[in-house]
Protein backbone atom coordinates (compact mmCIF):
# COMPACT_ATOMS: atom_id res chain seq x y z
CA UNK A 1 0.00 0.00 0.00
CA UNK A 2 1.15 3.48 -1.16
CA UNK A 3 1.74 5.86 1.92
CA UNK A 4 1.86 9.67 0.82
CA UNK A 5 3.64 12.49 2.46
CA UNK A 6 1.44 14.03 4.45
CA UNK A 7 0.57 10.68 6.32
CA UNK A 8 3.80 9.73 6.54
CA UNK A 9 3.78 13.92 8.53
CA UNK A 10 1.31 12.74 10.82
CA UNK A 11 2.63 9.95 11.96
CA UNK A 12 6.32 11.00 12.07
CA UNK A 13 4.56 13.73 14.71
CA UNK A 14 2.23 11.45 16.34
CA UNK A 15 5.54 9.26 17.18
CA UNK A 16 7.57 12.56 18.42
CA UNK A 17 4.84 13.97 20.40
CA UNK A 18 3.75 10.54 22.20
CA UNK A 19 7.69 10.51 22.91
CA UNK A 20 8.09 13.89 24.19
CA UNK A 21 4.71 14.02 26.26
CA UNK A 22 3.87 10.21 26.78
CA UNK A 23 0.17 11.17 24.92
CA UNK A 24 -1.43 12.80 21.68
CA UNK A 25 -4.48 14.61 21.21
CA UNK A 26 -5.48 16.02 17.43
CA UNK A 27 -4.78 19.66 18.95
CA UNK A 28 -1.23 18.71 19.49
CA UNK A 29 -0.49 17.48 16.19
CA UNK A 30 -2.43 20.57 15.21
CA UNK A 31 -0.20 22.81 16.47
CA UNK A 32 2.94 20.77 15.98
CA UNK A 33 2.54 21.09 11.92
CA UNK A 34 1.03 24.35 12.03
CA UNK A 35 -2.44 22.86 10.44
CA UNK A 36 -5.99 23.55 10.85
CA UNK A 37 -7.79 21.11 13.73
CA UNK A 38 -10.49 19.82 10.79
CA UNK A 39 -7.39 19.52 8.47
CA UNK A 40 -6.02 16.97 11.52
CA UNK A 41 -9.45 14.97 11.90
CA UNK A 42 -9.76 14.38 8.25
CA UNK A 43 -6.04 12.82 8.36
CA UNK A 44 -6.78 11.16 11.65
CA UNK A 45 -9.60 9.22 9.99
CA UNK A 46 -7.82 8.90 6.71
CA UNK A 47 -5.07 7.28 9.05
CA UNK A 48 -7.51 5.26 11.28
CA UNK A 49 -9.35 3.86 8.21
CA UNK A 50 -5.96 2.45 6.86
CA UNK A 51 -5.09 0.24 10.28
CA UNK A 52 -2.43 2.86 11.22
CA UNK A 53 -4.08 4.64 14.35
CA UNK A 54 -6.97 4.13 16.77
CA UNK A 55 -8.13 6.40 18.79
CA UNK A 56 -9.93 6.50 22.58
CA UNK A 57 -10.97 9.27 25.10
CA UNK A 58 -10.06 11.86 23.18
CA UNK A 59 -6.26 10.24 22.54
CA UNK A 60 -4.44 9.34 19.69
CA UNK A 61 -2.56 6.03 19.40
CA UNK A 62 -0.12 4.20 16.47
CA UNK A 63 -0.60 0.86 15.67
CA UNK A 64 2.09 -1.60 14.79
CA UNK A 65 1.93 -0.94 11.35
CA UNK A 66 1.35 3.13 11.52
CA UNK A 67 4.06 2.94 13.82
CA UNK A 68 6.65 1.04 12.00
CA UNK A 69 6.44 3.87 8.99
CA UNK A 70 6.65 6.66 12.07
CA UNK A 71 10.02 5.22 12.80
CA UNK A 72 11.30 4.67 9.90
CA UNK A 73 10.60 8.85 9.20
CA UNK A 74 11.40 9.65 12.17
CA UNK A 75 14.89 7.87 12.72
CA UNK A 76 15.61 9.52 9.03
CA UNK A 77 14.52 13.03 9.95
CA UNK A 78 17.07 12.54 13.07
CA UNK A 79 20.09 11.13 11.47
CA UNK A 80 19.59 14.32 8.38
CA UNK A 81 19.11 16.54 10.85
CA UNK A 82 21.80 15.73 12.65
CA UNK A 83 24.36 15.17 9.29
CA UNK A 84 23.12 18.76 8.50
CA UNK A 85 24.04 20.02 12.10
CA UNK A 86 27.43 18.42 11.88
CA UNK A 87 28.11 19.83 8.41
CA UNK A 88 27.75 23.65 10.18
CA UNK A 89 23.80 24.07 9.42
CA UNK A 90 21.66 25.81 11.81
CA UNK A 91 19.47 23.59 13.77
CA UNK A 92 16.14 24.87 12.63
CA UNK A 93 17.36 24.96 9.42
CA UNK A 94 18.86 21.57 9.25
CA UNK A 95 15.45 20.09 11.23
CA UNK A 96 13.45 21.98 8.26
CA UNK A 97 15.55 20.36 5.07
CA UNK A 98 15.74 17.20 7.10
CA UNK A 99 11.71 17.04 6.86
CA UNK A 100 11.90 17.95 2.63
CA UNK A 101 14.08 15.23 2.12
CA UNK A 102 13.35 12.32 4.24
CA UNK A 103 10.60 10.65 2.31
CA UNK A 104 12.33 10.52 -1.07
CA UNK A 105 16.20 9.37 -0.05
CA UNK A 106 16.22 5.69 -1.53
CA UNK A 107 17.25 2.87 1.40
CA UNK A 108 20.68 2.68 0.13
CA UNK A 109 21.25 6.09 0.32
CA UNK A 110 19.74 6.58 3.89
CA UNK A 111 22.19 4.38 4.86
CA UNK A 112 25.48 6.36 3.19
CA UNK A 113 24.38 9.44 5.11
CA UNK A 114 23.28 7.83 8.71
CA UNK A 115 27.06 5.93 8.93
CA UNK A 116 28.50 9.56 7.83
CA UNK A 117 26.45 11.54 10.75
CA UNK A 118 27.63 8.74 12.96
CA UNK A 119 30.74 8.51 12.33
CA UNK A 120 32.89 10.31 15.46
CA UNK A 121 35.22 13.76 14.09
Amino acid sequence: MQIYESAEDYLESILALWERNGSVRSIDIANELGVSRPSVSIAMKKLRENGYITMSDGLIHLLPEGEAIARKIYERHKVLTRLFVKLGVPEDVAAEDACKVEHDLSEVTFTKLKEAALKED
